[in-house]
């Protein structure tokens, strides 16, 4: 029964008077045992509303047993640590129980729960020092030229400021990884300090202690001069700043499912919306990130006057074909590379291929399916050059338009080989498209192209053919090719 402040001193009162406590109990309208408690009451101080333990008669015969069990627990490895499910089958089966599986589990999470306050548990607040970095991947899905693709978002975060940057990269790869750092080290203007890691990314993985770091992040580390930490990937507290701001940057910049012409839209887009989002953000003192972002960039290095060249050098060998297998994708040698062993420099974007003595082969775009053929026309003009024959056959016809194919068909071999041989080499100056398009206005001007008027014409229309243009005036020359051929 509920005894108010008043009642409890009229209580007390009374019985320091001698009056009856059966007389108080009629005159309060309260039980006598109220009366009792109250009146023998020493101290009247208020006592903590602690919640009594609830009788488990289900698991009484069972509790010293459980909890050595769990007791147990505390010194293995936390994915061999017992479910109450666990304890529920071993009790079942060695200790004979009989009661429900509920009864089991509420008596695990209430001993879990009294035993939870260790100085591992709960969450330290940190201070972050101007100057560092924190980085960490997302996964996004996005339309980029046509084509729906998975993506990576790198994520980089000054948590000083509470400022937010990220880009989209088509992979984790130590290459494609220092690459998107890189030019979010160009967009910020400075390079960190300090880059706080977890072992997710390609960077460098610490197991027991000890940290071992790929050679390729350790070289662009070194030419930046930053610093180095990694985390336990899975207590997300230890770089906070950035586990947040991967799922904000999703949810504000990346829902709607993105749709792009090129990743370079798509991150041009994503720089524009982290820069919206730090103009009005806060960092956790509540200062505005704008002001807080010079104590950062005061605290971080000098960007270096070369930047970083992200690439990954290896042999691989050619096939009959002359194409050489790259992480599961084949690309395009040329045939005179067949059977041979060239030098591959894996780059976020592109696949270079040198010779042995490092004379460039050919520079292919870089592919991130799986089993795919990645070749450039170009690299199989010198095979055809050799053998103008198999001209009638090459798969580089898909590559031309129809009516230089037919142009080039109709030559004799020795016509064929000149023409093969202007575009191989205007295609390396100009590009393989303008160098087409040009010897087929030469063929539609009655001439066999040659290197001189077709190298002209290939460069006006690869820098767009427009007038006015920077550099001389070279519509003089288009007399050369004949009235058709303009």
């Amino acid at each position: 029964m509920t005894v108010s402040p008043g009642e409890q001193e009229d209580i007390r009162r009374m019985d320091r008077d001698g009056v009856p406590r059966s007389r108080i109990a009629r005159e309060l309208g309260v039980s006598r045992n109220t009366v009792a408690k109250y009146a023998d009451m020493r101290d009247m101080s208020p006592e903590p509303p602690l919640v009594r333990r609830r009788a488990r008669p289900a698991t009484d015969g069972l509790s010293r047993w459980i909890d050595a069990i769990l007791e147990a627990d505390l010194s293995v490895p936390r994915k061999q640590r017992h479910t109450a499910k666990r304890v529920y089958d071993r009790a079942a089966d060695e200790m004979g129980y009989e009661g429900s599986y509920s009864s089991i589990r509420r008596y695990v999470a209430a001993w879990r729960g009294e035993h939870a306050q260790g100085p591992r548990d709960g969450y330290l607040e940190l201070e972050w020092a101007p100057g560092t970095a924190q980085v960490d991947f997302g996964n996004f899905r996005a339309t980029v030229a046509g084509r729906t693709v998975d993506l990576k978002l790198l994520v980089v975060t000054l948590p000083h400021s509470n400022a937010r940057f990220c880009a989209a990269l088509p992979c984790e790869r130590a290459e494609v990884f220092c690459r998107g750092l890189r030019a979010v080290f160009e967009r910020i203007g400075r390079a960190p300090r300090l880059l706080v890691l977890d072992n997710a990314t390609e960077a460098g993985r610490m197991a027991f202690g000890k940290v071992t770091e790929s050679r390729l992040f350790s070289q662009f580390r070194a030419r930046y001069r930053c610093e180095s930490r990694y985390c336990n990937p899975y207590s997300g507290n230890e770089k906070g700043s950035v586990e947040n701001a991967v799922g904000f940057l999703r949810r504000n910049l990346l829902v709607p499912v993105p749709v792009a012409d090129s990743l370079d839209e798509l991150n041009a887009r994503l720089a524009s919306g982290c820069g919206r989002i730090n103009a009005g953000a806060r960092n956790g003192e509540g200062r505005r990130t704008a002001e807080a972002l010079p104590e950062d960039l005061a605290g971080m290095l000098a960007l270096p006057g070369t930047p970083f060249d992200a690439v990954r050098w290896a042999h691989a060998r050619a096939d009959k074909r002359g194409y050489v297998r790259v992480d599961g994708n084949l690309y395009c040698a040329g045939p005179a590379w067949h059977d041979r062993e060239p030098l591959v420099g894996v780059r976020a974007r592109t696949v270079e291929v040198l010779a042995d003595r490092g004379r460039h082969v050919a520079t292919l775009a870089r592919s991130f399916g799986e089993g795919e053929t990645v070749r450039n026309p170009v690299s199989l003009m010198p095979a055809l050059v050799a053998r103008p024959r198999a001209f009638g056959e090459s798969t580089i016809r898909r590559d031309m338009p129809d009516g230089l194919v037919e142009a080039i068909d109709r030559c004799g071999k020795a016509d064929r080989r000149q023409a093969l041989r202007v575009l191989g080499r205007v295609a390396g100056v100009a590009g393989f498209g303008a160098a087409c398009e040009a010897e087929e206005r030469v063929f539609a001007g009655g001439r066999v192209p040659d290197e001189a008027s077709c190298d002209i014409l290939a460069r006006r229309i690869a820098a767009g053919g427009k007038e006015g243009a920077a550099g001389p005036d070279l519509s003089v020359y288009d007399g050369f090719l004949g009235r058709e051929a303009i």
